[in-house]
C-alpha cells in the first residue's frame, strides 16, 4: 500500500515505512552532526563588545551597525521563508531532508536571537535599525522580493525546477555568497583587532551551522541534477539572475566610504573576489553531478567536505593577515 507523509495529507508515517528513514543518507548525517553542536545565544556574553563598540570611531561603529543589521534582517527572513521547503520535502516523501530542515529553521532562529542580543548589549535595544538596511536597493530586492518569492513558490508547486531555484536563492546566494562573505568580514574585523569577543563567539557558532546548511543546498542541487540534467540549466539561469544584485549588495555595504578608507582594513575587491570564488566552486561541485547515479548522491558527503575546506582556507587567510599586521607594527 502506498502511503503519503505530505503535510495535511498524511496517510501513514515515513518512520514506520521499511527503509523510510535511512540514517546513513546525507541529510540525516547533517542532522546527527547538528544535534552534537547545540548552543544557546543567551550564553554569549557581549559585555566586552559594548566596551569595544564604544571605543570605535564613528566610521567603525557605522560599518559594525550596517553589517550586523544586514545579518539580523537576513536571519529573520530565512527563518520564515525556509518553511515551504520543508513542506516540499514532505510532498516528495523525503523524511530525512524534512527532519534536517526543522533543525535548519531552528538554527536560523537562534542566529536572529544572537544578533538581537548583540544590538541590545551595545545600547541599541530601542533603536529602529531599518535605517541600516533600507538604503540598499539590492538588499531589499533580495530579502523582500527574490527570497520569499522563490521559497513560497514551493507552497503552490514543489517541482524540482522550483526546488533548485529556491536552493540557489537561499543556499547559494543568500548563504553561500552573501552570508559567507559577511562572516569573512566579521572575522577580519574582530580577529585582526582582538575586539568583540561575543560577536566572535556568535560568528563561530553560526559558521558551524551554516556550513551544514550550505552543504545541504549543494547536495540538494546535485541530487536534482543527477535525476534530471535539465535542472542544471535552471540552476545556471537562477544564479545569473541573482549574481549582480548579490555583488551590488556587497558593494553597497561599503558605499559610503568611497572617498576614504574602509574601516578595519577591508577592501571591496577582496570581498567581491571572495564571494565569486565560493560561488564558482560550489557551481563546479553541482555540475559534477551531471550524469551521476541519483542513488549515489544520497551517500556522497563531498558537499560537507567542500565547506570544511572553505573554512580551513579562511582561517589561514585571516591568520596570515593578522601575522602581516603584526610584522608591520614590529618593523
Amino acid at each position: 500500500m502506498e502511503r503519503s507523509i505530505t503535510h495535511n495529507g498524511r496517510t501513514g508515517f515515513g518512520s514506520l515505512t521499511p527503509g523510510g528513514l535511512n540514517l546513513d543518507n546525507f541529510p540525516m548525517k547533517l542532522f546527527t552532526k547538528g544535534n552534537g553542536k547545540v548552543w544557546n545565544p543567551a550564553d554569549i556574553n557581549f559585555t566586552q563588545d559594548a566596551v569595544d563598540f564604544a571605543a570605535m570611531s564613528p566610521d567603525e561603529q557605522r560599518l559594525t551597525m550596517v553589517l550586523a543589521a544586514h545579518f539580523i534582517g537576513g536571519e529573520e527572513s530565512v527563518t520564515q521563508d525556509l518553511q515551504p521547503f520543508a513542506a516540499a520535502m514532505a510532498a516528495q516523501g523525503r523524511l530525512g531532508d524534512e527532519l534536517y530542515l526543522t533543525q535548519f529553521i531552528y538554527e536560523e532562529a537562534k542566529h536572529t536571537e544572537g544578533f538581537r542580543r548583540f544590538f541590545n548589549a551595545i545600547g541599541h535595544e530601542n533603536t529602529d535599525l531599518h535605517q541600516y538596511v533600507e538604503y540598499s536597493d539590492s538588499y531589499k530586492q533580495i530579502f523582500l522580493d527574490e527570497l520569499p518569492s522563490a521559497l513560497y513558490a514551493l507552497a503552490d508547486d514543489p517541482s524540482p525546477v522550483n526546488q533548485v531555484r529556491a536552493s540557489v536563492t537561499y543556499n547559494h546566494v543568500v548563504e553561500g555568497c552573501l552570508a559567507l562573505t559577511g562572516y569573512f568580514a566579521w572575522a577580519k574585523m574582530c580577529q585582526r583587532r582582538g575586539i568583540l569577543p561575543g560577536m566572535q563567539q556568535l560568528i563561530k557558532h553560526i559558521g558551524d551551522d551554516e556550513r551544514r546548511h550550505m552543504a545541504w543546498g549543494t547536495f540538494t542541487c546535485r541530487r536534482l541534477i543527477a535525476a534530471d540534467d535539465g535542472n542544471w540549466g535552471a540552476i545556471s539561469d537562477r544564479m545569473q539572475e541573482l549574481l549582480n544584485p548579490a555583488l551590488s549588495l556587497i558593494v553597497s555595504l561599503f558605499s559610503e566610504y568611497e572617498d576614504r578608507e574602509i574601516p578595519f582594513g577591508i577592501t571591496i575587491d577582496e570581498m567581491t573576489d571572495y564571494a565569486l570564488d565560493k560561488v564558482n566552486r560550489r557551481l563546479e561541485s553541482m555540475e559534477s553531478a551531471r550524469g551521476a547515479d541519483p542513488a549515489s548522491i544520497d551517500l556522497d558527503y563531498s558537499p560537507a567536505d567542500l565547506e570544511e575546506r572553505f573554512h580551513i582556507e579562511d582561517q589561514k587567510v585571516i591568520a596570515d593577515s593578522i601575522a602581516q599586521d603584526e610584522n608591520l607594527v614590529g618593523s
